[in-house]
């Protein structure tokens, strides 16, 4: 007995695949929704007449991101630089500290409390006395707001991580000769990884918003945070969201990154591979 296999007829695409779709609708749907956001944005304030200090409509928010596009990518790349470095320092700090507590139970209880209090530390009182701390022209107190708000997810998550190996996994190691490079390489890394790609996530979002707060509270002018305070308090509503616009699309570059990171790591993993 003979089978036939059915093709489609030249010219006609197959059916699409599941994973095909998903693909798809995962892009069209931001999108759609974007759009439809947008239009019932525009319609409250062409047709219902929000007032503009309360709702200023996209054209008008548009508008001014295109008359400063100078002073808003300044702006952002301030705030971004700022954003980078203390999530750079943050995470270093972080997984360097969370490899010395899960090493010993010691420096984990000595950190505990440490951590636990960086917290919780309201960033509207840390702010104002870090900028008096570093001077009126100086950066360094908004990085180092960032550096503390990056370094606790990433802390937290780190130390979870290098504990998810247990001691049958380490013993089964010990009993193949492994060395502790290799049982690093093999167990623990691989383990640990998804946990510190987690706390870098949420790191980055933090820092961002971090920085952004920082900014609202002396130190030098400039930095997305200061002009939209500025824009606000001068009655410059449309220029203030124009500013928050690019605020946003800063949290989405930073998390845009973090998630090719996540993709590379996830690659390079002995447990990686093409999914």
């Amino acid at each position: 007995m003979t089978t036939t296999t059915t093709r489609p007829a030249p010219g006609r695409a197959g059916p699409a695949s599941p994973a095909a779709t998903e693909r798809v609708g995962r892009v069209l749907a931001p999108i759609v929704v974007g759009v439809v956001g947008l239009a019932v944005w525009q319609f409250l304030v062409s047709v219902v007449e929000v007032s503009p200090y309360l709702l200023p409509g996209p054209r008008e928010i548009g508008s001014e991101l295109r008359d400063n596009a100078a002073a808003v990518r300044e702006a952002f790349w301030i705030t971004g630089t700022n954003a980078a470095i203390g999530l750079v320092f943050g995470t270093v700090v972080g997984i360097v500290l969370a490899g010395l507590a899960a090493w010993a139970r010691v420096v984990d209880g000595m950190l505990a409390f440490v951590v636990a209090s960086l917290a919780v530390v309201p960033i509207v009182a840390l702010a104002p006395v870090l900028n008096s701390m570093y001077g009126a022209d100086s950066e360094y107190g908004r990085r180092a707001i960032a550096a503390i708000a990056a370094f606790v997810p990433v802390y937290v998550n780190t130390v979870r991580g290098l504990r998810q190996t247990t001691p049958q996994h380490r013993d089964l190691m010990h009993s193949y000769a492994a060395s502790g490079w290799q049982t690093f390489r093999a167990l623990t890394l691989p383990s640990a990884a998804p946990h510190v790609i987690t706390g870098i996530r949420v790191a980055s979002s933090l820092a961002v918003i971090s920085a952004l707060v920082a900014e609202y509270f002396g130190g030098p002018r400039g930095g997305l945070g200061s002009f939209i305070s500025t824009s606000a308090a001068t009655s410059a509503y449309a220029l203030a969201w124009a500013y928050v616009v690019a605020a946003i699309v800063l949290g989405l570059v930073a998390y845009v990154v973090t998630v090719a990171i996540e993709r590379l790591v996830q690659w390079r993993l002995p447990t990686g591979g093409r999914s």
